[in-house]
């Protein structure tokens, strides 16, 4: 929700030869009125894009943010501003800017500004450890940063500027990208324990709004967006890019993104028609918004579960599943959350979708098992300066026409079922999907391995309750687990961070000698025996350490601190609601200093009766077709 994946299908012939494997692609046919392409075809870039929504509107409200608002036209003269004078500290066409900010107005400014100095977008997510940021930045070989900070973690010699800034000199006529000039580079988790740059080309970008609109994703009418994901996710890019098109962006802060109580508030503030998210933050908001009016929802990152599939679809909730990797521009195939389940849709327009055997043969039948491939304008140039990386995941297309054309191995698996819907199964290698983030475990396990203590190091995932996923760590050595998820804080992103640590004395390996992940233990405080309950606080005490996986908690401890994040403060507050059938939100959590605190939070609903029964999703926004 990684680096982001995004999940949909594609509905295609069972029986196909290999010499007609390509007409599998879908074209679909333009569904909003907003011209997104020249005649020529080509969809127009989308700076020109922006340049017609300030001409057209330049009084309608561009960005919503909480430290203020802009309309096109205060937009248009902020982002020349800061272009004008990165081209006076010598950015050029085809260099790379870091941009190191938070979630306010700046951030639209600084991105749009990059691209209309001619350079390449590099986001560096302030809240990550200094050191990664510091890696990410030497990788890309930043020209140049813009931050509002004085002094950020990248190399010595790298210009810094502020969003405000700005140049007397005379301003060049606004950039006129090529379609396979870079618009932005984005790191994701790599095997190998570093990080890997995505680098993605302009015309993939545009490709990418042209397909959202021609699949009717995007409604062709100005609408109000919430750019809910992180700068360092490609789940931003589609998000994002909407204000090019003349749509209102509404930035959700990082404060009201974690709460679902104001980030529901900051929706029915802004009227925001458009919502990206992935399905487990979905089962956080979904009781705030019960009763009101749901957005249309874009649910990618993550395999959208049954039951959120069958709420959304018989509630007639307005929503679309989507599907696609980083290394293809975002999404690559998308379906309404409609009919009989869990399954991907149709292939954006231009994309070609393949489901290959080990041999790269088409696999036609039903109910087999396929590698999905994909190929078209969408795809990355590669991973920027890992040539031979690039080469092994972007391969030659034996069934494209055009002399090399490349497609993209994905590494997700697929089956056609016998209705012919496609249907996704799993990974070839260990890159998992944890709430949203696309994480490759090599990479936490290269991080641990390196730490003072420790001989050696697996990682793996743990599902300690249904939907309740979460990485859990092995080590042999001598560190004990607290120094360990110490360091790891201190160097990694936190959705990188395990949940725990358990120190074996040896690790078990297959007959080859290689680490056996199938046969590591459950987790050391996940086989702690749970307390039999009594009153309400040792209920109450009883749910934290069975969602927590800890063998004692105390009144003064903080969720958080022990690992909770939001999907665990959720499975708490429906585990007591069953237990004690009391009328419990999610924000008694989230605001309880400790458990002591939210103890008093549970007592006090017991007290005032039992839950009235949960609502039903009914409420849709009319849809504009």
């Amino acid at each position: 929700m990684t680096s982001h994946h995004r999940w949909t299908c594609t509905a295609e012939s069972d029986l196909i030869e290999i010499e007609e494997y390509p007409a599998m692609t879908t074209f679909a046919e333009p569904a909003a009125t907003v011209p997104a392409a020249p005649a020529s075809g080509a969809p127009a870039d989308l700076l020109a894009r922006l340049r017609a929504a300030v001409a057209a509107h330049p009084a309608r409200t561009a960005v919503h943010a909480a430290d203020g608002s802009l309309d096109f036209a205060a937009l248009d003269r902020r982002t020349a501003a800061l272009a004008a004078a990165l081209r006076a500290r010598g950015v050029r066409r085809g260099d790379k800017v870091g941009v190191h900010l938070a979630r306010t107005l700046d951030l639209p400014v600084a991105l749009l500004a990059v691209w209309r100095a001619g350079a390449a977008y590099v986001p560096l997510d302030p809240a990550y450890p200094a050191e990664r940021i510091s890696f990410m930045a030497a990788d890309a070989g930043l020209a140049a940063v813009v931050s509002a900070e004085a002094a950020p973690p990248v190399p010595a010699g790298v210009p810094v500027l502020r969003p405000d800034a700005a140049s007397e000199a005379a301003e060049a006529d606004d950039f006129v990208p090529d379609p396979l000039d870079s618009a932005y580079v984005i790191h994701t988790s790599g095997s190998t324990g570093r990080p890997k740059g995505v680098e993605v080309p302009h015309g993939a970008v545009a490709d990418l709004a042209a397909g959202l609109e021609q699949a009717g994703a995007y409604r062709p009418e100005p609408s109000v967006v919430a750019w809910n994901a992180s700068v360092s996710f490609d789940a931003s890019v589609q998000q994002w890019i909407r204000i090019c098109r003349g749509d209102t962006l509404v930035v959700v802060d990082d404060a009201r993104r974690a709460d679902p109580v104001r980030l529901a508030a900051l929706l029915a503030e802004h009227a925001v028609t458009d919502l990206d998210l992935t399905p487990s933050h979905w089962q956080l908001l979904r009781e705030q918004l019960t009763g009101a009016a749901v957005p249309r929802l874009f649910m990618g990152g993550e395999p959208v579960p049954e039951r959120t599939w069958r709420e959304l679809a018989d509630g007639g909730i307005d929503a679309f599943n989507l599907y696609g990797p980083t290394e293809c521009t975002v999404d690559a195939i998308t379906a309404p959350i409609t009919g009989p389940g869990p399954h991907l849709g149709e292939p954006l327009a231009g994309v070609r979708v393949h489901l290959l055997d080990e041999r790269l043969r088409p696999v036609t039948g039903a109910g087999q098992v396929g590698e999905l491939y994909l190929a078209g304008p969408g795809l990355a140039h590669g991973y920027a300066g890992q040539p031979g990386l690039t080469a092994g995941r972007f391969v030659a297309d034996p069934f494209a026409t055009v002399p090399g054309a490349r497609m993209y191995r994905t590494g997700d698996q697929a089956r056609r079922s016998a209705e012919g819907l496609l249907e996704y199964v799993g990974r070839v290698d260990r890159q998992v999907k944890l709430r949203g983030f696309r994480i490759e475990l090599g990479e936490v396990e290269h991080a641990l391995a390196a730490l003072d203590g420790v001989t050696a190091a697996a990682v793996t995932v743990h599902e300690p309750a249904p939907g309740d996923t979460r990485l859990a760590a092995y080590v042999t050595g001598t560190a004990t687990p607290a120094e360990l998820l110490a360091e790891l804080r201190r160097t990694l992103p936190a959705h990188l961070v395990p949940a725990g640590v358990t120190v074996l004395e040896a690790m078990p390996l297959t007959p080859n000698g290689k680490v056996d992940h199938r046969a590591l233990p459950v987790p050391a405080a996940e086989a702690a025996p749970e307390a039999v309950g009594g009153g309400v606080a040792e209920q109450v005490a009883e749910v934290w350490r069975t969602v927590l996986g800890v063998p004692e908690v105390l009144p003064a401890d903080d969720f958080l601190s022990l690992g909770g994040h939001s999907l665990a403060a959720l499975r708490v507050v429906h585990l007591l609601r069953r237990k004690l059938n009391v009328e419990l939100q999610l924000r008694h959590l989230l605001d309880a200093a400790d458990l002591g605190a939210f103890t008093e939070a549970v007592q006090r609903a017991a007290a005032a009766g039992p839950a009235a029964a949960r609502p039903a999703l009914t409420a849709r926004r009319p849809a504009v077709r």
